[in-house]
């Protein structure tokens, strides 16, 4: 009877009898593992340093009533869109070296450019309009996947490939945008002032 009752019991949580529990990802037995996400790939595998997705691990009281899966949501959905913002911000350091929109043109260079009026309207513009958008459409929510707000230009490339090269893009771009502004702030010189 024991038997039978454990059939019932794995048919319904795995779909058969003789079900494969491999297939049963919502058991609470268990444990949510972040290194099997989309984003542990080669070179690095799971890059997690400071070990802020441990399972268990609490993250600021904002955080501290999600699970360790909707922790690790929230925490890849802030990394994608750093990602986002660092990498439009490393083409735009390039761009504004060559480009000046009308009413720019004697603006200076770089991040000088926010020092100075109309930049540092520009600026506080760009600000508000990221709160709104955070606040807004491009809030996380448990119903999506972390950094998932849609396909607005109609790319119809969600794969896990894309969303890969995205991730490992972002990463770098987020170095990438820290060093140029660093480097502009101990230099002087843009973006492409620094190369030479």
């Amino acid at each position: 009877m024991m038997a039978i009752i454990g059939m019932f019991f794995q048919d319904g949580l795995t779909g058969s009898a003789w079900g494969d529990w491999s297939t049963y990802t919502a058991s609470p037995l268990r444990a949510y593992d972040p290194s099997e996400e989309v984003g542990a790939m080669p070179p690095l595998g799971f890059f997690d340093p400071l070990n802020f997705s441990k399972p268990g691990r609490p993250l600021g009281v904002f955080l501290q009533d999600l699970s360790d899966e909707e922790k690790f949501a929230w925490l890849r959905a802030a990394e994608l869109k750093n990602g986002r913002v660092a990498m439009m911000a490393t083409v735009g350091a390039v761009f504004q070296h060559f480009v000046r929109l009308p009413g720019f043109e004697n603006m200076p260079a770089g991040i000088k450019a926010i020092e100075k009026a109309p930049g540092s309207y520009g600026f506080v513009i760009l600000w508000i309009l990221a709160g709104v958008l955070e606040l807004g459409p491009w809030r996380q929510v448990a119903d999506k996947e972390p950094g998932n707000f849609g396909d607005p230009m109609n790319f119809n490339q969600y794969t896990k490939e894309m969303r890969e090269r995205e991730i490992n893009n972002g990463r770098f771009a987020m170095f990438a945008a820290i060093g140029i502004i660093a480097a502009e702030m101990y230099t002087g010189k843009d973006a492409v002032e620094q190369w030479g």
